[in-house]
């Protein structure tokens, strides 16, 4: 007797799929995003971008999820990476893992401000790297009580119709580089006398607007660490 031939049954397991995903389906890491915000302030700066259409897309950039998201807000600009090949999934090595470690080269912290304000201040661990962005708002960040955890700290600021202030010890070194069109770039620089004290670097530009740089009279890291030895030793 012939058994007639049954249709295949649904399979209770996934498909296992046949192809990689797109690159573009990669998720963005922070560094991607800094990338990407370095390249439109360039654009700003040399007149390929207005205000408004680059406060839109920095927009963009601190929200986007993956490569595939980033990729279109600089393909049309100088600078706009090529579309990285999608790599397997590997565990990263000892020496990546310990950059995203305190002190090590993790992401930058990022303080943005699109009509807002963003402040950091009072007692916070100093990370190496600080993304400050400013359009039509304010930035205020604060080191006169902060703990550094590393020599060398870098701030990259962008002002469009906005405002970024730094404050600093006045017994660290204080240096920058940066411009203004229509707009006021100014870091009062600063050499301290101990040549082990933290170096804070303020980098960047403005847009028919301000950044600025400065020292906070009577405040000191050498002060602030022996209130906390002193905390400490009771």
């Amino acid at each position: 007797m012939d058994l007639q031939k049954q249709p295949p049954q649904p399979s209770d397991r996934p498909a296992r799929p046949t192809a990689a995903d797109p690159a573009g389906s990669l998720r963005a890491s922070d560094a991607d995003r800094d990338r990407t915000a370095d390249i439109l302030r360039d654009a700003l700066a040399e007149g390929r971008l207005d205000a408004e259409e680059h406060g839109e897309r920095i927009d963009a950039v601190y929200r986007a999820k993956t490569m595939g998201e980033l990729e279109p807000l600089v393909r049309d600009l100088p600078g706009a990476p090529a579309a990285p090949a999608a790599e397997p999934a590997r565990r990263p090595s000892g020496r990546e893992t310990a950059a995203y470690e305190p002190g090590g080269d993790g992401p930058a912290e990022k303080l943005i401000a699109v009509l807002s304000s963003s402040t950091r201040k009072g007692r916070w661990r100093v990370g190496r790297r600080t993304q400050a962005v400013s359009v039509f708002g304010s930035v205020e960040i604060d080191l006169t009580e902060a703990v550094f955890t590393q020599r060398l700290t870098t701030i990259n600021a962008t002002s469009v119709f906005g405002n970024v202030e730094v404050r600093v010890p006045e017994n660290v070194t204080l240096r920058g580089t940066g411009s203004g069109v229509l707009g006021n770039f100014e870091v009062e620089s600063l050499e301290a006398v101990d040549p082990e004290a933290p170096v804070v670097v303020v980098n960047g530009f403005a847009l028919l607007g301000n950044i600025e740089a400065k020292a906070k009279r009577g405040k000191r890291v050498a002060d602030l660490h022996a209130r906390m030895r002193k905390h400490l030793g009771h």
